[in-house]
């Protein structure tokens, strides 16, 4: 039986593929691109280093997840970044879904452990575009300034094998740990995933991080580029 890949070609109301500004983007990075891998590995790398990872952005609302909000921002964490590139891959007509898992992050800052309270990165998102007959896996957060600045090699996505978090960095020490995989969704599951943080880093980080936002009006709480590099 054949896979049904319409829900993965689709815009939804978080993944708005069909908005004008991704469809620009998408154009204007993959246009001159020809098959459907030049174009995966284009939209990848421009939502890599284009889109800032910023850790500190708003993350209580579906709009915060918005493709085309994201866009508008240019820097945010790993699930709206996921959500940028799983649309710009719907409206290059390549069947593009999201993944998540838990993932333990040995090399955070000093500044984001605190802030969190905890190494478990729950719900890390990532992307599945389908190429080539296959589901392949790519993960578009760090961008590269950043991976060079903590010791980490740029990851990279060929099209045709799955690019996930490195193991390790450049001395060899752990850098990121897979603990759980959570699945493929064809929209953010946003109020799953505010569940999962209330449960992990607590009601109080998320009152506390809302009222935050809100007072300085959805504006960064801090400047992770800057922030001190956490070592062991």
């Amino acid at each position: 039986m054949e896979e049904d890949f319409r829900e993965y070609l689709e815009p939804t109301s978080i993944i708005d593929s069909d908005h004008i500004l991704v469809k620009q983007m998408a154009a204007r990075v993959a246009g001159k691109e020809k098959s459907p891998i030049s174009k995966a590995i284009a939209l990848y790398l421009a939502v890599r280093d284009d889109i800032r990872y910023d850790p500190y952005s708003p993350f209580y609302l579906p709009d915060h997840y918005r493709a085309s909000y994201v866009i508008n921002r240019g820097r945010s964490f790993c699930i709206p970044k996921a959500s940028l590139l799983c649309a710009l891959g719907r409206a290059c007509d390549i069947p593009s879904r999201v993944g998540f898992a838990t993932v333990k992050n040995h090399l955070a800052t000093k500044q984001l452990l605190e802030f969190l309270g905890n190494d478990l990165f729950v719900y890390h998102g990532y992307v599945e575009f389908y190429l080539e007959d296959n589901w392949v896996k790519c993960t578009p957060a760090f961008n590269r300034e950043l991976c060079i600045r903590h010791g980490v090699a740029p990851l990279e996505f060929d099209g045709r094998n799955d690019s996930l978090f490195q193991t390790y960095n450049a001395e060899n020490k752990k850098f990121m740990e897979y603990v759980e995989e959570l699945g493929t969704h064809a929209d953010i599951p946003v109020s799953r995933i505010m569940d999962a943080w209330k449960k992990t880093y607590g009601k109080d980080f998320f009152t506390r991080s809302k009222k935050l936002f809100i007072e300085r009006g959805d504006a960064s709480l801090s400047d992770f580029e800057k922030e001190d590099i956490w070592k062991d």
